[in-house]
């Protein structure tokens, strides 16, 4: 029997005030990293302060032990749908699209990606002639409550950008930036002039110093080239994804593809549990030839149940699982792909566990990072110095004498009497 439990540590503050996050430090105890040593380490200010041996360093504020956790930087999800998380089972006929119903759904979506440890997360929203502008302003909203407790950007998604259709579009994608979204995307897949979309896209993010991130199935390998070509150069950066249709082209087409974006700096982002309501087709990239060829390749989550994925999870570690389950990518590659290049895709700092990083850290209980990928029950979840979210689990069994006289690991409440804690 397991029983879990997930909240934030601490309730999300309202509106644009002070930020949030604590300047006390906070020591976390005993933690093993990824390369086997067990440390302590200490963060303040919203960074990492040091990192020594167990037990030779002093606590200013706050301790966590952490024996029995494997410490890691925080993921990040480059691939959200924060509009339309949490629709597939609306017991209330229509979805409602109106803002205090999109920031509901878009806050329970973020906070549950937080409790699977991604402290930063890139929300693809819809804007289009019907919705209007709404729904993006929620997300914003959703944005500006979670100030301390994750970090939200928001990427601009126009229906159409081409043609007499489109320019009501490209009207509204600027609007957009002025409100606030940091990133332009969209599928040029579903304009008429895909070519002119992407171009469209490329221009206004050149024009107000947006990143880019792209819809596309990935089938066409002109459209592809062409986009490598335009996309060359431009910061702060340029992703597409889910690119499954890749997997469908004939190998030496595909690797062409790959090299072109790889030489002109274009991230894909796939989507392992599955795909999103914005490309036709399912289907996964591949993942190998993509990172042969050098392609930055992260890993997002994308539907977190909505009508494309009515079980999507939204959790970076069942995306880095499947890499490695399915993908044949090594467990350390697999989370990098949910981490360190995630985080590297959507523009934020690099961490790692060491003095002078940003203290954006995930611990799971667990030794290695392959027996976290495949048993990811208990987390803690540190955002900006500061523990945010806590997953405690619990497996009970009703005689577990045979386990404890073999010393065989658990997942369960610590047990005093054995020296364990926390």
């Amino acid at each position: 029997m397991s029983d879990s439990h997930q909240q934030p540590a601490h309730s999300p503050g309202t509106g644009e005030g002070p930020d949030p996050t604590s300047a006390s430090s906070l020591l976390l105890c005993g933690a093993r990293l990824a390369d086997g040593r067990t440390v302590d380490v200490r963060l303040g200010g919203g960074r990492i302060e040091a990192v020594g041996t167990a037990g030779s360093l002093t606590a200013h504020g706050a301790r966590v032990d952490l024996n029995g956790f494997l410490l890691l930087p925080a993921p990040a999800e480059p691939h959200a749908h924060s509009d339309t998380a949490l629709t597939a089972f609306s017991a209330e006929g229509p979805v409602s699209y109106a803002v205090e119903e999109v920031q509901r759904r878009a806050t329970e979506a973020a906070l549950l990606q937080l409790g699977h440890g991604a402290t930063a997360l890139r929300s693809h929203v819809r804007i289009d002639e019907v919705s209007g502008l709404d729904p993006l302003e929620a997300v914003l909203q959703t944005r500006r409550s979670l100030r301390g407790l994750t970090e939200l950007a928001v990427v601009a998604v126009p229906r159409l950008l081409t043609g007499v259709a489109g320019a009501d579009g490209l009207a509204m994608l600027r609007d957009a930036v002025k409100m606030g979204a940091s990133v332009v995307g969209g599928c040029p897949d579903l304009d008429a002039d895909p070519a002119g979309y992407a171009e469209a896209v490329l221009e206004l993010a050149a024009e107000h110093g947006c990143a880019v991130d792209l819809h596309t199935d990935g089938t066409d390998p002109a459209r592809l080239a062409r986009l490598a070509a335009m996309s060359g150069g431009l910061r702060p950066g340029v992703a597409i994804g889910p690119c499954g249709g890749l997997a469908r082209l004939p190998r030496d087409t595909a690797a062409r593809a790959a090299d072109q974006l790889a030489s002109a700096g274009v991230a894909v982002t796939c989507l392992p549990q599955g795909g999103c309501g914005m490309t036709d087709r399912q289907g996964a990239a591949p993942v190998r030839l993509l990172r042969a060829s050098g392609v930055r390749l992260a890993a997002g989550s994308g539907a977190l149940r909505d009508v494309s994925n009515p079980v999507g999870r939204g959790d970076p570690l069942e995306a880095a699982y499947l890499l490695a389950s399915q993908a044949g990518m090594r467990p350390e590659d697999a989370y990098a792909a949910v981490s360190a290049v995630a985080r590297e895709t959507m523009g934020l700092p690099e961490v790692r566990v060491e003095a002078g990083f940003p203290a954006e850290l995930l611990a799971v209980r667990g030794e290695r990072i392959a027996g976290v990928l495949s048993l990811a029950y208990s987390r803690i979840v540190i955002h900006r110095g500061r523990v945010v979210a806590r997953t405690s689990a619990v497996r009970e069994y009703c005689d577990s004498a045979a386990a404890v006289a073999l010393g065989l690991p658990r997942q369960g409440r610590p047990d005093p009497s054995r020296g364990e804690t926390g």
